[in-house]
């Protein structure tokens, strides 16, 4: 099995606080891996490190078999990622972030600007390719955010919640560009709180919590004979009825 990603007992620490605490984890090519856990499980800091943007304390990263912190052009070469909270250069326009991002990446104006557009187009931000940054609504900023990732043509896309806070028509959109690549040999992994949207796209999925990998597999695996949330609340020990003590309320 060639694998997109994999982490070999990645380790992070914060102070006193483990956040992440020996992951091992095979996402294997053309596949469409959900990364799901409770807030604060150590999903985002996992992610960080396996795309060069967190260094570990201990452990690797490697993806299409190339070490991220041993050769991290080369890795980064083959990797687009969406992370959480993500900052952009606010002062330039749609279209200009495209270009800068484009041209730094090492690609020919030529093909810089034929990927613009096509990206401004498929993902319904032609309109604003003139628009400032500052002035685009959250959604949009999310669907910039994708193009910026996509632009470099990688073989992995690494996106950490891709559809919060964009509209079902733009999340339509989105699902098909990802399922699109994910056919044509590429891999996604996807972090996400949404179980049900997890469930519906992903093949694979792994549950973190307390900064380990608790469960890993494909989604019916992992699942067994019920829904991927059952599943998801048993595995991490969640309570489902913790409203006992609002009697007030009712009142």
């Amino acid at each position: 099995m060639t694998e997109a990603l994999g982490l070999s007992r990645l380790f992070k620490r914060f102070g006193h606080t483990i956040a992440v605490d020996h992951v091992d984890l095979a996402v294997p090519a053309g596949s469409f891996f959900g990364l799901v856990g409770p807030n604060g499980a150590g999903k985002t800091t996992s992610l960080s490190m396996a795309v060069g943007l967190l260094r570990p304390d201990g452990g690797t990263a490697t993806i299409f078999g190339v070490d991220v912190w041993a050769d991290p052009v080369r890795a980064k070469a083959l990797v687009g990622v969406l992370p959480d909270g993500l900052s952009l250069p606010e002062r330039l326009t749609g279209a200009e972030l495209l270009t800068y991002m484009g041209l730094l990446r090492g690609l020919d104006k030529v093909t810089v600007a034929q990927r613009v557009d096509e990206l401004l187009a498929v993902l319904e931000l032609d309109d604003a390719r003139n628009k400032l940054v500052i002035d685009y609504s959250a959604g949009m900023r999310k669907k910039i955010g994708l193009a910026v990732a996509l632009l470099h043509a990688p073989r992995l896309l690494v996106l950490d919640e891709p559809f919060e806070a964009v509209d079902p028509v733009s999340a339509a959109t989105i699902r098909t560009i990802l399922l699109r690549f994910v056919a044509s040999g590429g891999a996604v992994v996807l972090s996400s709180h949404v179980m049900a949207l997890v469930e519906q796209l992903c093949t694979h999925v792994a549950v973190i919590t307390r900064g380990r990998v608790v469960a890993a597999g494909e989604v019916a695996q992992v699942r067994g004979g019920t829904s991927l949330e059952e599943a998801f609340v048993h595995i991490v020990g969640g309570r489902t009825g913790g409203a006992e003590g609002l009697s007030w309320l009712a009142s």
